[in-house]
């Protein structure tokens, strides 16, 4: 019997899943530099809450091919309507020049956001560490909806060039797939990007 119940709960087991991103916000005395190609690429499965059932797309987790374009996934459609905007006015540029844009995590839910954070933790072995990396709850922009991780390198590299004329600007030198709006850059540049988000007053509360 203890054999039978064995084979059942494991591979029910507890899923680690890779953290997007968890942060954002603009100025660091740092210059900007190229997103890093090798940089990790968030995954898209469904990770599972500890309480209170499975998180899925209700919650912000994103199906794979994913677009900026795609009203049906509340991660897109929950977003801010001018962050949307700029992000579909961008892709559909960007698409003339063969680039997509891929959605790799924007809105997400309280509990999906503190379901990151648990594994962050668990994962880089200590809250400090995983704060660099996600942000809480309370603190996030993408439980706000201020924030978006496009995927690709591609992507990444076309709107680390192209992005300030559209607003689109990248925040975290670590995390170079995370873009939030900032509508000062339209008639010039992004502000310096944070180290991390450790860095970021926003993050401080």
């Amino acid at each position: 019997m203890i054999a039978v119940i064995a084979a059942v709960v494991v591979p029910l087991g507890y899923r680690s899943m890779e953290t997007p991103s968890g942060t954002a916000a603009p100025a660091d005395s740092a210059a900007p530099v190229t997103p890093d190609a090798s940089a990790p690429v968030p995954r898209t499965s469904s990770p599972r809450r500890e309480h209170g059932g499975p998180v899925g797309e209700a919650d912000g987790v994103v199906p794979d091919g994913t677009t900026v374009f795609d009203d049906a996934t509340p991660a897109v459609a929950e977003l801010d309507a001018e962050l949307l905007d700029a992000l579909r006015e961008a892709a559909a540029d960007a698409a003339a020049y063969g680039v997509g844009f891929q959605v790799n995590s924007g809105w997400r839910s309280a509990a999906y956001q503190e379901r990151l954070l648990r594994e962050a933790v668990a994962e880089h072995g200590s809250v400090a560490e995983a704060a660099r990396w996600v942000a809480t709850p309370e603190t996030s922009p993408h439980v706000s909806g201020d924030a978006v991780d496009i995927g690709g390198s591609d992507a990444q590299t076309w709107l680390f060039e192209h992005g300030a004329a559209y607003g689109l600007c990248p925040v975290y030198r670590n995390e170079p797939w995370h873009y939030e709006l900032r509508t000062e850059a339209v008639d010039g540049r992004c502000p310096p990007m944070y180290a991390d988000p450790t860095h970021d007053p926003r993050m401080q509360r």
